[in-house]
């Protein structure tokens, strides 16, 4: 039998150690980790409040991290568009390339995408992924409410990774089967669903509803951040080699995946902090000072020799039990796991179970905002995946440059949804703030369609005033209002409904979604006027959802 050294020991006690505390309820694997090497009293000299504050903080940026991943992910098709069908008679013929009459027009087009339906093939493919992203929407709610909340995203994450690096092999290996590029934008849409509803519901439970429209406001960027990277990494390559506009992308999803499974911490209790107020109840975790306190009472209860001295020293709030949730801590055991921290979830959080989707749909709201988000989606989305191909086609950027302007929409997006959420804030009045930026969008993108093209300032205004007044809305919609109707007062405090509600909401605004590009698809082929008439449209008709709640 082998000996091993100290050191080797005490390495496999730590790694032992750190998977007995995360399958016992603590905190996941790396937080563990970070908080044995940080024990100590430097750890003993952190108050409540400020662990609280610096949990808060991290967990805001690292799901920040983790959606902007999955946009980033989503935008190269956008921007290799361009490229995948273009105007070769513009393009400079390399040497060596033999090029005749009957290819003059083609030649540097990749097939299947290099025939007169090229349009509607592309549309095709944004349809596959959006059409399978929304129908498995409606699902991911559902079974993320009912598995660990970690492992769903880290896996969805590293499945979304490998999909997107399956596109960009199609250059690497010259496919150019249709239906490949179908299948996998049908596998990238079902994956990529696992996202939203987890991200929405991990915020939701650890901030309550004050301030909540600026802080997911804010949060909410990383819609728009992720859009800007991956129009700027897929500019990078889409010239000379479009395959790494995916490949590279995909890597950096992967790589997010695996550390929002070392690092993601769903519960405040998980690492002993407190839960916020979802429905005038603050959900509470026991503090060590509160802990050792109910431990000293005990023990002076249960002996007799201490009766009197506990009964001086202590005055009517000692002889209570400590409740919380309705819940005494007599009645309830306290769990202590081998991380040292006192973490046992309530049961107004934990052991509720999750709502029915018939349920969720009659919460006051719910729908009006679905449909809402519908055509909101419609129109976002359709920016998102044919602004690069018609600023490209209205005037003379190339691929590149055209990626690049195409961005400073989505900067205007950031704009709109923090002032969305501090007027909403400040107001209490959602669905006023949002069809008041409605109404200013309506005309603003007619002036974008009619005059931005000739100047390149007046293309940049005008963008990212577009962008200001569609993703505002947009923003307020799918991150605030999906958590304060998942807590919702007529659910008695189950938070569990959040992510339900997100993934009716969020399914409900992926049909949309899928609709826009499509149809974009469809008419651009007629005239890009046609385009902006349909948006139009559309945004008459969110308006006109958002004044029936």
């Amino acid at each position: 039998m082998r000996c091993i050294s100290g050191s080797e020991f005490q390495f496999q006690f730590r790694v032992r150690w750190t998977f007995a505390s995360e399958m016992a309820g603590g905190p996941p694997v790396g937080i563990a980790c970070v908080e044995k090497c940080c024990s100590g009293t430097h750890r003993n000299r952190v108050s409540s409040a400020s662990r609280d504050f610096w949990y808060k903080t991290f967990i805001l940026f690292f799901t920040f991290l983790s959606y902007t991943s999955y946009h980033l992910s989503r935008k190269p098709l956008s921007v290799v568009k361009t490229v995948l069908n273009r105007n070769c008679s513009a393009v400079p013929i390399p040497p060596g390339q033999v090029v005749s009459n009957a290819t003059r027009e083609t030649w540097c087009d990749w097939p299947p995408f290099d025939k007169q339906d090229s349009n509607e093939l592309l549309g095709t493919l944004d349809s596959a992924f959006l059409f399978s992203y929304a129908f498995a929407m409606f699902f991911s709610g559902f079974v993320a409410e009912r598995v660990n909340l970690r492992y769903f995203l880290s896996f969805g994450m590293l499945l979304s990774g490998i999909t997107t690096y399956m596109f960009g092999l199609a250059y690497i290996y010259d496919v150019h089967h249709l239906w490949y590029y179908i299948g996998v934008q049908v596998a990238g849409g079902i994956v990529q669903s696992s996202g939203w509803p987890s991200v929405v519901t991990c915020c939701g439970n650890w901030f309550g509803k004050g301030r909540r429209g600026l802080i997911f406001g804010i949060w909410n960027s990383h819609t728009s951040v992720g859009n800007i990277l991956g129009s700027i990494i897929a500019g990078l390559f889409v010239d000379d080699n479009w395959g790494l506009s995916f490949i590279i992308p995909g890597a950096i999803i992967g790589v997010m995946g695996f550390l929002t499974f070392l690092f993601l911490i769903v519960y405040p209790s998980d690492v002993g902090c407190t839960s916020p107020d979802h429905n005038n109840k603050e959900f509470l975790c026991v503090p060590p000072m509160i802990r050792r306190r109910y431990q000293v009472v005990k023990t002076h209860k249960s002996d007799p020799d201490n009766s009197a001295t506990e009964s001086d020293a202590s005055p009517n709030e000692d002889d209570e039990p400590l409740v919380y949730d309705g819940i005494s801590d007599e009645e309830r055991p306290i769990l202590k796991d081998q991380t040292g921290i006192n973490t046992h979830r309530q049961k107004g959080i934990d052991e509720t179970k999750a709502v029915s989707f018939t349920k969720a749909l009659k919460i006051p709201g719910v729908l009006e905002f679905s449909m809402c988000l519908f055509f909101a989606k419609l129109v976002s989305y359709t920016f998102l995946y044919w602004l690069p191909k018609y600023i490209n086609h209205s005037t003379s950027l190339s691929a590149s440059d055209a990626a690049n302007l195409s961005t400073l929409f989505d900067v205007g997006g950031i704009v709109g949804g923090i002032i969305a959420g501090v007027i909403s804030d400040r107001t209490g009045a959602s669905a006023s703030t949002c069809t008041v930026m409605l109404l200013f969008a309506i005309p603003m993108m007619f002036v974008y369609q009619e005059f931005a093209n000739n100047v390149l300032y007046v293309n940049i205004l005008l963008l990212m005033a577009v962008g200001l007044l569609v993703n505002g809305p947009y923003a307020l919609i799918t991150t605030a209002v999906s958590a304060e109707l998942g807590t919702h007062k007529s659910l008695k405090g189950n938070s569990k409904a959040l992510a339900t509600v997100t993934s009716i909401i969020d399914g409900t605004g992926s049909l949309g979604a899928a609709v826009g590009p499509l149809l974009a698809g469809m008419i651009s082929g007629t005239n890009w006027s046609n385009v902006f008439y349909m948006l139009i449209i559309a945004e008459i008709g969110r308006a006109s959802c958002r004044e029936r709640v």
